[in-house]
């Protein structure tokens, strides 16, 4: 009975040494790809024949995709490269599908703002947001604007802001200045609070996607034999909003509100 434990422990003790091995394989390798990914990267920038170069940039997103597929590796760096591969091999939609993955762990990176806006410059379809919607953004800048960290940390500020002037209208009595500094404060924080609140709740509700395909033709319903929904094809880069998934389609809201209908293979969710 012992020596049949013993076994059994034997075993086990090796299964989970080699498990344990196995793993660092897998981060030893990631980090050979990631090594590997920004060296074809390199070469790619440096190439003086566009085909080479292609072909540089191509090896390079393989090797980054890799890293997010099978290493389960998934942070802004690592996605704000494979975008910068992507848009320089020329593939927009990948490009701003990337980017705005990246924007999603990171939107405080100012460099992951800047391609994203050079990138979103490029792509053919330009569809402009709402002459309301941008009014109401202009606004409430401080809420469409700026990144959650930055608004949670004015948060905390002007509460502190708050408390410290309160305080001191306990001890040294009511004056104008304290007062309207804490009813400043109350405001800003009461403000940038129910924007955190809104914006979790929106990003938790909202699924977003990017066109990747070269073009597609938005239908009315979700179905080859539905009419057009625009006069022209939608090409990469095209960003939206899921509002309902059926088998094989997407039904979508784009930046000016209006609604259609697209193939699911044509598009990559955020």
């Amino acid at each position: 009975m012992i020596r049949k434990r013993l076994i059994i422990w034997f075993f086990s003790l090796l299964v989970s040494l080699v498990g344990f091995a196995d793993a660092q394989m897998s981060k030893d390798r990631a980090y050979s790809l990631f090594s590997q990914a920004n060296e074809s990267f390199r070469q790619a920038n440096s190439a003086g024949d566009s085909e080479q170069g292609e072909r540089l940039y191509g090896k390079a997103i393989l090797a980054f995709e890799r890293i997010i597929d099978e290493g389960q590796i998934k942070n802004a760096k690592l996605y704000y490269n494979l975008a910068n591969a992507y848009f320089l091999k020329g593939d927009i939609g990948k490009a701003i599908l990337n980017y705005r993955r990246a924007e999603k762990l990171d939107g405080s990176n100012p460099d992951i703002q800047k391609n994203l806006a050079f990138a979103r410059s490029k792509r053919i379809d330009k569809i402009s947001i709402k002459t309301k919607k941008r009014v109401l953004q202009t606004l409430f800048f401080w809420h469409h604007d700026f990144a959650v960290k930055t608004k949670f940390l004015l948060t905390c500020i002007f509460f502190g802001a708050a408390c410290i002037c309160a305080t001191g209208i306990i001890w040294f009595g009511r004056n104008a200045s304290l007062t309207t500094s804490v009813i400043v404060c109350a405001i800003l924080t009461i403000c940038l609070f129910t924007s955190l609140i809104i914006e979790s709740r929106t990003k938790a509700l909202r699924i977003c996607g990017v066109i990747t395909a070269k073009k597609v033709i938005a239908r009315q319903g979700d179905g080859q034999n539905y009419p057009p929904s625009f006069k022209d094809p939608l090409h990469a880069g095209t960003e939206f909003d899921v509002l309902e998934s059926r088998p094989g389609w997407l039904y979508i809201k784009l930046f000016d509100d209006s609604y259609s209908w697209i193939p699911n293979t044509a598009a990559e969710l955020i």
